[in-house]
């Protein structure tokens, strides 16, 4: 079997489910499919559990979709040379959640609503990546969503929403965001949060010859997030379940990795296909894990998905 040949037959399954026959109360079924530890990477909470239970009981007596709201960057990682473009990452991505949800959809008419909420506008602030950068990567993000459409359930809908929608515009959100920083004294960092600014932030020596820059950087995000909270758009909503690749520390989000084998962020890495036995499997690489690979190219041709970050996938042997 080829790369290309693998992908294809991965894509053609993305409709097909297991045969879970329908009920006439569906949330039971709908609960234990959500915290299906098939995908769930790590433990679920009593809140949590109890949170998920609200939302699908709030979901199915008003008839709705289940709502799923997955949290990350609208970026891809300025040091890999995929970048400023998603990549089969966050393609495998896609997948592992249609994979997630498409069993929900095949026993709920009103299926899912998986909605990706995004961070833009603070990204130029805090990692320096330019407006151009960042719509380059919505625009090829939005294209991979489209890509999938015929492939998935026709009752499951894929949707991106920028934080900076829920702001009536530009000054409205640098001014909150000034606002809640100055209220805010300097962090002190750690080792992992500070290597997680140094690996992000696209800064030249000017910004570096401050010591404090890191610990400027963070606590602009740590004012963001404020902001980003007072939105209400996504915390303590009656209506959603968020979602995230790796645990966070409120506990209230569902870990699921981003793919069956990877927990690392699809903004952030490489999608590439690892040889299992005479087939593969998908894997997303840290930048650390790409570091230490060892892997060929391979030409890949797939219809509708353009690109040149679509023409070659990295083989990890």
């Amino acid at each position: 079997m080829t790369p290309q040949d693998f992908i294809q037959s991965r894509l053609k399954k993305l409709n097909q489910t297991t045969g879970i026959p329908a009920q006439n109360n569906p949330e039971d079924q709908i609960v234990k499919l959500t915290l299906s530890k098939r995908f769930r990477k790590y433990s679920a909470n009593d809140t949590l559990i109890n949170h998920v239970k609200k939302v699908v009981h709030y979901c199915v007596e008003r008839n709705q979709p289940i709502n799923f709201t997955f949290l990350h960057g609208a970026y891809k990682l300025w040091r890999l040379e995929e970048a400023p473009c998603a990549d089969w990452a966050e393609l495998f991505a896609l997948m592992y959640y249609t994979n997630y949800v498409k069993n929900i959809c095949a026993i709920y008419e009103p299926g899912v609503w998986f909605d990706f909420f995004v961070d833009d506008w603070i990204i130029e602030d805090i990692d320096k990546i330019s407006p151009d950068e960042i719509k380059s990567y919505l625009d090829s993000y939005r294209a991979l969503i489209d890509f999938l459409k015929p492939y998935q359930p026709n009752n499951l809908k894929m949707t991106i929403t920028p934080v900076s929608s829920q702001f009536a515009s530009r000054q409205e959100f640098e001014q909150k965001l000034s606002d809640n920083e100055q209220n805010l004294e300097l962090p002190e960092l750690d080792e992992v949060a500070s290597r997680m600014v140094e690996l992000n932030a696209k800064v030249d020596d000017s910004v570096k010859a401050d010591p404090k820059w890191r610990e400027k950087i963070y606590r602009k995000h740590n004012a963001y997030m404020i902001i980003k909270g007072e939105t209400g758009y996504h915390k303590e909503r009656p209506d959603k379940i968020l979602i995230f690749s790796q645990p966070l520390p409120s506990g209230t989000t569902i870990s699921l990795g981003t793919t069956k084998s990877s927990i690392a962020k699809f903004w952030v890495g490489v999608g590439a296909l690892k040889v299992d036995r005479d087939s593969y499997k998908e894997v997303i690489l840290s930048p650390k894990q790409l570091k230490d690979a060892i892997f060929d190219w391979q030409g890949v041709h797939i219809e509708g998905l353009d690109g040149t970050n679509f023409q070659k996938i990295r083989i990890v042997s």
